[in-house]
């Protein structure tokens, strides 16, 4: 299997620009993981929807995996307390 290319939805963005540049440096590193195995240990798939969940400290990062394509693509990073709630 080959690596998955990562994307981003625009949102992410913004996300990102609320979270301490310390985190943020940690949080891209733990994406950046995702290209070779979106399906490593500690990722989680959410009930009810496609969407998967890997942890990095207080924050979560949400996102959805197009095997077709060889696409992961991240949806949402936010704190643990706000991730799932809906806007």
């Amino acid at each position: 299997m080959g690596n998955y290319k990562i994307t981003f939805k625009k949102s992410v963005v913004k996300d990102l620009k609320s979270v301490p540049k310390s985190d943020v440096i940690k949080i891209i590193s733990k994406i950046d993981s995702l290209a070779e195995d979106p399906r490593r240990v500690g990722a989680i798939k959410l009930s009810g929807n496609e969407l998967y969940r890997v942890r990095q400290g207080l924050y979560r990062i949400l996102y959805k995996i197009k095997d077709r394509e060889l696409v992961v693509l991240v949806i949402k990073v936010s704190h643990r307390s706000d991730v799932y709630k809906r806007t």
